[in-house]
């Protein structure tokens, strides 16, 4: 990483929705850019950089909450006509703030992404794209998932508008007019698209290299995605087919990404990546000899990075990275040096410029505190009235909670435009929770009876001052399922809290995938009766993470899933009055059995329930779990030796008389109990799934094993796979 860059914070607006901040052309080469800006309040704020002040340009009344913006023009002209999204509703703003355009898209839904092109505006809801040329319907599509984004492929190279949807089943859609053209699998669900505008010779390489070889791409452009689980990638899209260029893993399991720009920031003629992630790191990637993308620059904000922009914005001549966070914040990373003079006596003074910004937030700092005073007055008088009512205060929560597929988590983050004060987390399910590194809160446990409250866990979480950003990890147990509560109360008077409730589904530690290994054993549950397609559908999506709510189009739909915990499989395919669920792990099939057959029951309907159970997917499952029992297994018993052997080299005075082996366990003592710090309860859930496989097996055969259990918890605590695989066959 050889690239310096200087933070300089500019302005704070209302709490921002992801892209919803632009700069806007410059007009002459080197000059600085104006910045647009909206937010939840529905303003929508224009300014410029003035001797490091923020000038306003103009600014809109209140109104209802902005969720993106864009900017437009006629082809061929500057793109500076800013458009912004409100509900259903599109409006368009010059430059100078006169509004020349309100546009009302009947939907029934919100738009929550937006692409202008000259006289082309296309706009997506939750599950719907619409296509409007000169404000006149052209086109439209329902997605089989929820749509994150849109962007267009440009005119210029392709013989008409290609838009592409970053949809949350880790697929990219292509369309063609209003059908599916074909579509790209990803390695995660894309949230945020960006062409990539190549202003050096990579691009013409690309292009002349596919005109010689691949016909199809000569048309092609490369657009790049983000994913909510970190991941970046490039891919070159054509009308008829699409190739990934390269993939950025999030091997150090930052957040994920929210806004994607593409500015030559190196100075090098290539342009540069600009990433923001929803864990307030912000990025820049360039690309080394090879055209590989590497990482030159990273800085950590305090929240989610909203909006990312590269230009000119604070002085001629200095390019700089433009931020704009949750909570308002417009932050520049520029490459104008800060510079100190030495003055006498090796002192160093800040130069007139500073001086004066200085004095200037010291005036305004004082008016505030003025001004809190004689508020904290007015409404302890008003508060004694008789006739007094007190006012809650509001304030945004944004709030994700996600599985995370490598160590088959669920992170739970809660972002709060002021300061939190505390977080209770109460769970009517047994869950773990997991050490976090980022989380400095101090948390506290209270005890909790099961049986009248339904109460699992009751954690509190203390916060330190001014954290306004929260992340909590827990792991939960398949076929066990309930609600997750979180109060959220900020540091507010008076005092209030909000509650967000996450749903725990019966088999929550699954993930959805693209396909399965079809050649491994697999047990078969059939499911026959008089349902609708909406019915079975609404029975899945509660069984199930990350299966969309709206019923999908068609007749029939399958959806494959992969455990993250395990690596077992999953296939449901389903229609009106049918179901078919196909699994490697017969507690899968168990957990959906009972799950399915109460949730028709609760409807009133009688289910015909047939199994095919394949005992050779016993052995698989198992096969699966050893390694990481017999790991388990292994940390677990190094961890028990390390207060033995640090007793010995106390009285020895040294650790030379021992074995290698129990060297090495000193050694590494810090790391183990780290890991086995991180990983609470991780043997015991090995341990129970094993308990559940061999009840599940007997359970299909209509036989009762449960006094066999105590037998087979000894064979685990004396572990050998052979051992294992004997007791299930002979018992």
């Amino acid at each position: 990483m050889d690239l310096r860059l200087n933070r300089v914070d500019y302005i704070q607006v209302g709490v921002t929705s992801q892209k919803t901040m632009r700069l806007l052309p410059p007009l002459g080469k080197k000059a600085t850019q104006k910045v647009a800006i909206a937010d939840h309040d529905g303003i929508l704020t224009c300014f410029g950089i003035k001797k490091g002040e923020a000038v306003p340009v103009f600014k809109t009344l209140p109104g209802q909450k902005i969720a993106r913006m864009d900017l437009g023009g006629a082809a061929g002209t500057p793109q500076e006509k800013i458009f912004v999204c409100s509900g259903s509703q599109v409006r368009g703003f010059t430059k100078k703030g006169k509004q020349f355009l309100t546009f009302e898209a009947n939907l029934t839904e919100s738009i929550n992404a937006m692409h202008v092109s000259g006289a082309d505006l296309f706009v997506c809801a939750s599950y719907i794209y619409n296509h409007y040329c000169d404000c006149k319907d052209q086109d439209y599509y329902l997605s089989g998932d929820k749509i994150n984004d849109i962007t267009c492929l440009s005119t210029e190279n392709l013989t008409h508008l290609v838009p592409v949807l970053a949809c949350q089943d880790r697929v990219l859609r292509v369309l063609q007019r209003s059908e599916l053209a074909y579509d790209i699998e990803v390695p995660g669900p894309p949230s945020v698209l960006e062409l990539y505008k190549d202003k050096g010779n990579m691009k013409l390489l690309y292009m002349y290299q596919f005109e010689l070889n691949f016909l199809d791409f000569s048309l092609g452009e490369e657009i790049l995605y983000g994913t909510t689980d970190g991941k970046i990638g490039l891919v070159e899209i054509g009308e008829r087919s699409a190739a990934t260029k390269w993939e950025i893993d999030n091997d150090k399991k930052k957040g994920g990404i929210l806004c994607i720009d593409t500015y030559d920031i190196i100075g090098d003629g290539v342009s540069d990546i600009l990433v923001g992630r929803d864990d307030g790191t912000v990025e820049v990637y360039g690309f080394d000899s090879s055209n590989e993308p590497t990482l030159r620059f990273e800085h950590v904000l305090s929240e989610s990075v909203t909006s990312i922009q590269g230009g000119c914005v604070g002085k001629e001549s200095y390019d700089e990275v433009l931020t704009a966070t949750y909570t308002g914040w417009v932050t520049g990373l520029t490459t104008e040096p800060q510079k100190a003079e030495a003055g006498p006596g090796d002192e160093v003074r800040m130069s007139k410029e500073t001086q004066s910004k200085v004095e200037a937030l010291r005036a305004e700092l004082e008016q505030l505190q003025v001004k809190v005073l004689q508020g904290r007055e007015q409404y302890q008088q008003t508060s004694q009235s008789s006739t007094a009512v007190s006012a809650v205060p509001v304030f945004s929560i944004n709030d994700k909670f996600t599985l995370c597929q490598d160590d088959a988590s669920y992170s739970l983050t809660l972002e709060v435009q002021t300061a939190i004060d505390n977080l209770l987390l109460q769970s009517d399910v047994p869950i773990d929770l997991l050490d976090v590194d980022k989380n400095s809160a101090v948390v506290s446990f209270s005890e909790c009876d099961s049986e009248p409250n339904g109460n699992f866990l009751l954690a509190t979480y203390r916060c330190q001052a001014n954290t306004t950003r929260i992340e909590l990890k827990v792991r939960s147990i398949e076929g066990q399922y309930g609600t997750l509560q979180a109060y959220i109360t900020p540091r507010l008077q008076p005092k209030t809290c909000q509650v967000r409730q996450y749903q725990i589904k019966p088999l929550s530690l699954h993930q959805r995938t693209h396909s399965i290994d079809q050649e491994r054993p697999m047990n078969r549950l059939s499911l026959v009766g008089q349902f609708s397609f909406a019915e079975i559908h609404s029975w899945v999506v509660f069984c199930l993470p990350e299966v969309p709510e709206k019923t999908p189009a068609g007749e029939s739909i399958t959806f494959y899933f992969h455990n993250t915990f395990l690596g077992t499989q999953l296939e449901a395919t389903y229609c009106k009055g049918e179901g078919h669920f196909k699994s490697d792990n017969i507690s899968t099939i168990s957990i959906l059995s009972d799950v399915l057959s109460k949730e028709a029951t609760k409807k009133k309907i009688n289910l015909n329930i047939s199994y095919e159970i394949n005992d050779d997917s016993v052995s698989h499952t198992l096969n699966m779990i050893h390694p990481k029992l017999e790991y388990q297994l292994l940390l677990a018993r190094k961890v028990q030796l390390i207060d033995a052997l640090k007793e010995l080299q106390v009285h020895e005075g040294n650790a030379d008389f021992l074995i290698p082996e129990y060297r090495n366990i000193l050694d590494e003592s810090a790391n183990l109990l780290e890991e086995y710090k991180k990983q609470p309860a991780h043997l015991e859930r090995l341990y129970g799934m094993i308990t559940d496989l061999f009840i599940d097996k007997f359970k299909f055969k209509g036989q009762n094993v449960k006094t066999k259990v105590s037998a087979l918890l000894e064979i685990l605590d004396n572990y050998d796979l052979n051992s294992l695989l004997d007791f299930f066959n002979e018992a």
